[in-house]
C-alpha cells in the first residue's frame, strides 16, 4: 500500500506541477549558488513532507478508531470505492458544491501566510513555504488521505502520507531548476491518465478488504486466520 502511495505521488506530480508549480517557479531561491539553492530546495520539501506526514498522523488515528471497533476490511473497501467515485464524478460538480467552504477561513490564512513567505528570503522561509504549501487543498492529496485513513494505523497513515510526499518530489524539483517545461498539450495526456491510475489504487483497496486470502495484497482477516486454526487443532 505504501508503495502505490509513492506511485501516486509521483504520477499526480504531473497534476502538482500544473497547480503547486507557481509556487515553485516563485521560490526565492539563490540561482547564483547552486549549493545553497540544492539545501533551499530540500527545506521546501522537507516542509512538504512534515506537513503530509502531520496530516497522516490525524487521518491515521481516524483510520486506527475504525479498527479498534474491526472494521478495517469494510473501511478500506469504502475507501477503495470512495476513490473511484471522486474520479468519475464531473469536476464541475465539485466546482458547484465547494466542499472547502467550512475551513475557507483556514485556507485563506494559509494562502495569505504562504504569499509572506514568498517575498523573504531568509533560511526558515523555504521550510515555511513548503509546510504552507502541503497545507493547500488538493484533489490528490484528498486521494492519499483517503489511503492514510485505510492504513488502519497512526504509523501507517503518516507514512503513506510520507511516502506520497516523496514521490511528488522529482517532478517539483524539475519545476524549481526548469521552470515551466511540461506543454499544455503533455499535460493534457498526463492529466487524463492520474485518474485511470486512481481508480485502479480503489480497486486495490477494495481487493484488499474483501480478504482474499491474497498474500501482502488481500490477506485474510486476522479473526478468520484465529478461528481456522481453533478449528485445526
Amino acid at each position: 500500500m505504501i508503495i502505490s502511495a509513492f506511485i501516486l505521488g509521483l504520477l499526480g506530480s504531473f497534476h502538482c506541477v500544473g497547480m503547486c508549480g507557481p509556487i515553485a517557479f516563485m521560490l526565492p531561491v539563490n540561482r547564483s549558488n547552486s549549493i545553497q539553492k540544492f539545501f533551499q530546495v530540500f527545506l521546501y520539501h522537507f516542509g512538504r513532507l512534515l506537513a503530509y506526514s502531520i496530516i497522516g498522523v490525524f487521518f491515521g488515528i481516524l483510520g486506527k478508531s475504525f479498527s479498534i471497533f474491526g472494521l478495517q476490511q469494510n473501511l478500506s473497501i469504502v475507501i477503495g470505492v470512495l476513490m473511484i467515485i471522486f474520479v468519475l464524478i464531473p469536476y464541475q460538480i465539485f466546482l458547484k458544491y465547494n466542499f472547502s467552504k467550512p475551513i475557507y477561513k483556514i485556507i485563506a490564512k494559509v494562502k495569505n501566510n504562504l504569499g509572506a513567505a514568498l517575498k523573504k528570503k531568509t533560511p526558515d522561509t523555504f521550510l515555511s513555504i513548503g509546510f504552507l504549501n502541503g497545507f493547500l487543498p488538493c484533489g490528490l492529496v484528498y486521494m492519499a488521505v483517503f489511503g492514510s485513513i485505510a492504513s488502519g494505523t497512526i504509523l501507517d497513515g503518516s507514512l503513506y502520507m510520507l511516502f506520497f510526499g516523496l514521490g511528488t518530489i522529482p517532478l517539483m524539483t524539475l519545476a524549481v531548476y526548469a521552470g515551466n517545461f511540461l506543454s499544455q498539450k503533455a499535460r493534457q495526456h498526463i492529466q487524463k491518465a492520474i485518474p485511470v491510475f486512481v481508480i485502479l489504487i480503489g480497486l486495490l483497496f477494495i481487493i484488499r478488504g474483501l480478504g482474499l486470502g491474497i498474500p501482502y495484497l488481500s490477506p485474510k482477516p486476522v479473526v478468520e486466520i484465529v478461528s481456522s486454526d481453533f478449528e485445526c487443532h
